[in-house]
């Protein structure tokens, strides 16, 4: 299947009885607005950040933790997911709290004390970096990248930290060899379980972990030869994990699923993926979260495309994200040095959230309001 620069935007399919009503958020990859979307498909609330906005969620407060543009100047900037800072933002857009690090990337996660979970860039020992097995040789002659795990109070200060270097090994957590050796893990994804342990991702070693907290080893820790470079592990009321698998390295055809996996035995217990196959693929970023109606809410990243499934694969919901921008691509020039760019439309993650949570009750999500956004 090719991929037609005419193909439907905004909403192309719903079925409504079978669908899980609410709003779904969306923010383009490396664009400055984040936008609340209703099951019509239409703008009902948008905010906006000059720092920009590459991901967010929305706090039970009604505020909007968001993730913004890389830092400028530094290595870690051309590196995937990196961030200078995660601000919240108020209903209004206000920024009432901001947390600065050069190092910080991808995913973060506010805790029920008022903490915040961060995922940081950290440099490996050089004698360690060259003890890391796996990559390919044109990677493998610079600094080398780990993820270390910090929970910041609402000042900044540091009160917990888990360095993934600790507790991996060189034998086993191998690079992949269509890799570069400039990160060693690629962390993609933090959030908790139940119990408070740390649920982790590695796209370079295709490992889904859970890590427990007090001591910092691993719990559960899977993927070698099941996963092909995962994105957004959430865990569920039942003690399963949902993720997204990309599939891009796999053996064969290149294709996506969703799996639900039962750390228990480790095997799987439910799937999702496209019929045909290669119908559906992301290459990166994406995710895919449970919604309370027992359907699966899917983000396939690259395309901007979001769809709800049942349990039996029926797609219920689809949209295709409209708001497209022209991303610059770091280090990338083009004819007579300037920089490449290309049209993006790429949502890193997508969440769904039901017309009674805490964070819309009271609020205006009137379409009207934003009648210029939603014209076709």
């Amino acid at each position: 299947m090719g991929w037609s620069i005419h193909h439907p935007t905004r909403l192309i399919h719903w079925t409504p009885e079978l669908s899980y009503e609410g709003y779904t958020l969306i923010a383009t990859n490396y664009g400055f607005h984040a936008s609340l979307i209703d099951m019509e498909g239409r703008v009902c609330h948008r905010w906006e950040s000059p720092a920009g906005i590459s991901y967010c969620y929305l706090l039970p407060n009604g505020n909007l933790l968001s993730r913004s543009h890389p830092p400028k100047g530094l290595e870690v900037g051309n590196l995937g997911g990196s961030a200078a800072s995660l601000q919240e933002l108020d209903w209004e857009s206000n920024v009432v709290w901001e947390y600065r690090n050069p190092m910080l990337h991808i995913d973060f996660e506010r805790l029920s004390n008022g903490n915040t979970l961060v995922l940081l860039y950290a440099e490996l020992a050089p004698e360690l970096a060259a003890r890391v097995r796996g990559g390919h040789a044109e990677g493998g002659q610079g600094r080398m990248w780990g993820d270390a795990v910090q929970e910041v109070t609402p000042e900044g200060a540091t009160v917990y930290e888990w360095r993934s270097w600790e507790h991996l090994s060189v034998e086993e957590d191998v690079i992949c060899p269509l890799d570069e050796r400039r990160e060693w893990t690629h962390g993609n994804a933090l959030s908790t379980t139940a119990g408070g342990d740390l649920l982790v991702s590695f796209r370079q070693l295709s490992v889904v972990g859970i890590v427990d907290r007090a001591t910092g080893e691993f719990r559960w820790k899977w993927g070698p030869g099941e996963l092909s470079h995962q994105h957004h592990p959430t865990y569920l009321d039942n003690g399963h994990v949902l993720i997204f698998d990309n599939g891009p390295h796999r053996h064969g055809l290149s294709y996506s699923r969703v799996v639900e996996v039962d750390p228990a035995t480790s095997g799987i217990v439910w799937e999702y993926h496209g019929e045909p196959r290669a119908s559906f693929f992301s290459y990166n970023i994406s995710g895919a979260e449970r919604l309370p109606n027992g359907n699966t809410l899917i983000c396939e990243g690259l395309h901007g495309r979001i769809f709800e499934v049942t349990p039996q694969g029926q797609i219920v919901w689809e949209w295709v994200n409209p708001f497209a921008i022209q991303r610059v691509e770091r280090g990338n020039a083009g004819p007579g040095g300037a920089a490449a760019s290309e049209r993006n439309t790429a949502v890193f993650r997508a969440h769904r959230y039901g017309p009674d949570h805490a964070a819309l009750r009271g609020r205006d999500l009137d379409p009207a309001r934003y009648a210029h956004l939603n014209a076709s």
